[in-house]
């Protein structure tokens, strides 16, 4: 019998109560597919790793495009799925619940919101409007208690704002904003992870492994519940598609093409 989209939900709350698991991210419903029969307990979408499958660069694509992106992530597979939902496509408080709320109804367990303006001169909300929006958000997963589990980002490592206090400064407003889980992609060391940690518990944060370059027991060591990657797993795809392709348009060779995944063995997975 298939999952129901409460039970889907419930697990993905379940999951960020104790211990630490890895949640990887497809950038579509055939990746999801191969992700979900490897023994993951919950995926998560990837904004750039799901631009990319339509030529497009990251946060370029709209709220339209991702929604039925996600659409397709939730129907692929019985797992929970979370969504990178970017800035919320949104920079006032009241479209970002407006578009929470559509978010919601593509069928995600968890949904993530972050403090980034997108503009490089002033790359972060100031403090204060970035916790409305959180709210918002809040607002919006609860007015027809969906359960849906919501993550607070900060993203001040991601621009090179290398500062620590400041980033855990607004983790721990958005956790009193109403985020579940607390995210600050970028963070790399063992001792800041271990600090935002520390600053937001008991609240659970979420790791982009990216440099730190821990594993999974090494990353629960800290305190860690959920591990994602982003979209490493999207550009290790395209590392092999693109040596394959620049090698028969620079060289007139076709070596790399033995590299190839088994096209039997993705028929059988997808039967």
């Amino acid at each position: 019998m298939p999952i129901s989209l409460a039970d889907k939900r419930a697990t993905f709350r379940k999951l960020h109560e104790s211990g630490c698991f890895p949640i990887p991210n497809p950038f579509d419903a055939g990746s999801a597919k191969a992700l979900a029969q490897m023994g993951f307990k919950a995926l998560a979408s990837t904004s750039a790793g799901f631009a990319w499958t339509i030529g497009k660069a990251d946060n370029h694509v709209t709220a339209d495009e991702v929604c039925a992106h996600l659409t397709a992530l939730c129907a692929a597979v019985d797992l929970p799925v979370n969504a990178d939902f970017e800035n919320g496509f949104a920079h006032e408080a009241e479209n970002v619940a407006v578009n929470v709320a559509r978010g919601v109804k593509t069928g995600v367990a968890g949904l993530s919101i972050e403090d980034s303006t997108g503009d490089k001169a002033k790359p972060l909300y100031e403090r204060a409007h970035a916790i409305e929006r959180i709210k918002a958000a809040r607002a919006a997963i609860d007015a027809d208690n969906s359960g849906v589990l919501l993550t607070g980002r900060c993203e001040a490592f991601l621009w090179g704002l290398d500062d620590l206090s400041m980033a855990i400064d607004r983790l721990c407003a958005y956790a009193e904003a109403g985020a579940d889980c607390l995210y600050a992609p970028g963070i790399k060391t063992r001792e800041q992870i271990s600090a935002v940690v520390k600053a937001v518990a008991p609240k659970p944060v979420n790791l982009l492994i990216g440099a730190s370059g821990l594993s999974v027991k090494e990353a629960a060591d800290l305190g860690v519940r959920r591990i994602s990657v982003g979209g490493s797993l999207a550009r290790t795809a395209w590392a092999g598609f693109m040596r394959a392709a620049k090698e028969i348009a620079e060289q007139g060779t076709f070596g790399e093409l033995v590299n190839g995944f088994s096209g039997a063995e993705l028929n059988r997975m997808f039967r």
